[in-house]
C-alpha cells in the first residue's frame, strides 16, 4: 500500500503531462477520506528517506518554499504538506472539489483556510447548485442579512446545530468545543459577505430567502398552475425546502415542507406580492401567446401569477390570415385548464387602459407577464393537471 500511494505522490509531483482528471479521482476529498489522505501522506513523509528518494521529490517542490543552503544530508524530521504542490497544480485540486472537499481541505491549515474560503472557489458551487431559484430578491435579502451579522462567530453560530456542523470544516471539531465551552472565539472567523458563508448558510437552512414556488400547498387544487411568493429554507437532509407563504388576510402564516427543486423558480420580476406589475407587452399580445398575469381573491391577498394563453376574439374567424385581434383594444385571456363554462376559463382586458380588473366574486387580475422562453413555457406544461379543473 505505501509503494502504491508513493507511486501516486511521485506521479503527481514529476509527471509534466499532469491530468487534472486524473488528479481529481486521486484527491477526491470527502468526509471519510480526508483522513486517510492525511494520515498516508503523514507516513509517506515520515519514511526513511534515503529508502524513497525524497531528493528527487524535493527538486520538484513549488518555489514558494524559502531556498536553504544544500547540505549533504537530509534532515529526517523534515515534513511535507500539501502546499508544497506546485501552485497551479494545487489550484486545480481545490478548483475540482465538491463543497464539502474545500471545507474538509479549510480544516489543514490557516494557509489552506484562507485558499479554500476564496469567493473564485465558491462561485462556481452557487451557480451549479443554487441559480436557479436565487436572484436578485435573494441577494439583497442577503445583504440584509449580513448588515445585521457582519460577523458571523461563534456567539452567533452556537445557536444552531446546523450552523455548528458548517463550522466544524473549518476548525477541528474537538478545538471548536473547546472553544464554545470556554466562551473564547476563534482566531479566524469565516467573513460573513463571502460566497462561501452564503452557501454554507444556505446549505445549513439558517437563511430564509425569497423565491417563488409553483403549485403551492401541496398541488392544492386551488393553487393548480399558479405560482406564489414564499420564503424559503433548505433541507439538506431530504434536499427539499420549508416554504412560509405570508398569510391570506386573516388566515395566518402558512408552511410547507418537503417543496421539491422542481416547483421553485427565482421571482422573473422584482414586484412585491401586494403590488400591481406595471405590464409592458399589452401592445403586442395576440392570439396563441403564453402569458402569465397577476390574480388575488380580494384586495388583502397577495397576487399570484397564473399561467394562461391569448385567445380569440368571438368575432374572429380563428384564420390567421383574417385575423384583426392585434388591432382590438379588448384582449381575450384564457385559463383551459378550467372545463369550457367556468367562470375562471376567460376573463377580458382592455389593451390600451389596462390596470386592476375584477370584483370580490370572481377576484382581481393585476399584471401581465408576456413568455418568450421556451423552458419557461415546457415549466408550465409539465404541471399541467391530469385532469380539466371544474
Amino acid at each position: 500500500m505505501l509503494l502504491f500511494l508513493l507511486s501516486c505522490l511521485s506521479f503527481l509531483l514529476l509527471s509534466k503531462s499532469l491530468s487534472l482528471k486524473s488528479l481529481k479521482q486521486w484527491l477526491s476529498i470527502s468526509n471519510s477520506r480526508i483522513g486517510f489522505f492525511q494520515k498516508s501522506f503523514n507516513l509517506i513523509i515520515n519514511w526513511p528517506k534515503s529508502q524513497i528518494g525524497f531528493r528527487a521529490i524535493q527538486s520538484t517542490m513549488s518555489l514558494r518554499r524559502k531556498s536553504t543552503p544544500k547540505v549533504q544530508h537530509v534532515d529526517e524530521t523534515d515534513e511535507l504538506s500539501v502546499l508544497d504542490l506546485p501552485e497551479l497544480v494545487l489550484e486545480g485540486i481545490l478548483g475540482r472539489l465538491p463543497p464539502e472537499g474545500l471545507c474538509n481541505m479549510a480544516a489543514i491549515c490557516s494557509s489552506m483556510r484562507e485558499r479554500c474560503r476564496s469567493n473564485h472557489l465558491w462561485e462556481r458551487h452557487m451557480k451549479e447548485k443554487w441559480a436557479r431559484v436565487i436572484g436578485p430578491a435573494a441577494l439583497k435579502e442577503w445583504q440584509s442579512f449580513v448588515s445585521l451579522r457582519k460577523d458571523l462567530g461563534v456567539s452567533d453560530q452556537g445557536k444552531s446545530k446546523g450552523w455548528i456542523g458548517s463550522l466544524a470544516c473549518i476548525w477541528p471539531v474537538s478545538w471548536l468545543k473547546s472553544k464554545l465551552v470556554s466562551g473564547g472565539k476563534p482566531k479566524s472567523t469565516l467573513p460573513s459577505d463571502s460566497i462561501m458563508a452564503w452557501y454554507l448558510s444556505l446549505e445549513n437552512g439558517r437563511f430564509w430567502f425569497p423565491a417563488q414556488v409553483y403549485n403551492r400547498e401541496h398541488g392544492h387544487v386551488g393553487f393548480m398552475l399558479s405560482c406564489y411568493d414564499a420564503e424559503l429554507s433548505y433541507d439538506s437532509h431530504t434536499d427539499t425546502f420549508h416554504a412560509r407563504y405570508p398569510p391570506h388576510g386573516r388566515r395566518t402564516i402558512v408552511i410547507e415542507e418537503g417543496v421539491q427543486w422542481d416547483r421553485l423558480r427565482a421571482p422573473p420580476v422584482d414586484t412585491p406580492p401586494h403590488d400591481l406589475h406595471v405590464s409592458d407587452c399589452l401592445n403586442d399580445l395576440r392570439p396563441g401567446n403564453h402569458i402569465e398575469i397577476q390574480w388575488r381573491r380580494n384586495k388583502e391577498f397577495p397576487y399570484g401569477w397564473w399561467y394562461g394563453v391569448v385567445g380569440h376574439l368571438d368575432s374572429c374567424d380563428r384564420n390567421k390570415y383574417n385575423c384583426r385581434c392585434l388591432t382590438n383594444d379588448t384582449v381575450i385571456l384564457e385559463f383551459n385548464q378550467y372545463t369550457p363554462g367556468s367562470r375562471w376559463r376567460r376573463t377580458v382586458i382592455n389593451r390600451k387602459d389596462h390596470r386592476e380588473e375584477g370584483n370580490e366574486t370572481d377576484g382581481f387580475y393585476g399584471g401581465i407577464r408576456k413568455l418568450h422562453s421556451k423552458e419557461e413555457i415546457s415549466m408550465w406544461m409539465r404541471l399541467w393537471p391530469s385532469e380539466i379543473l371544474d
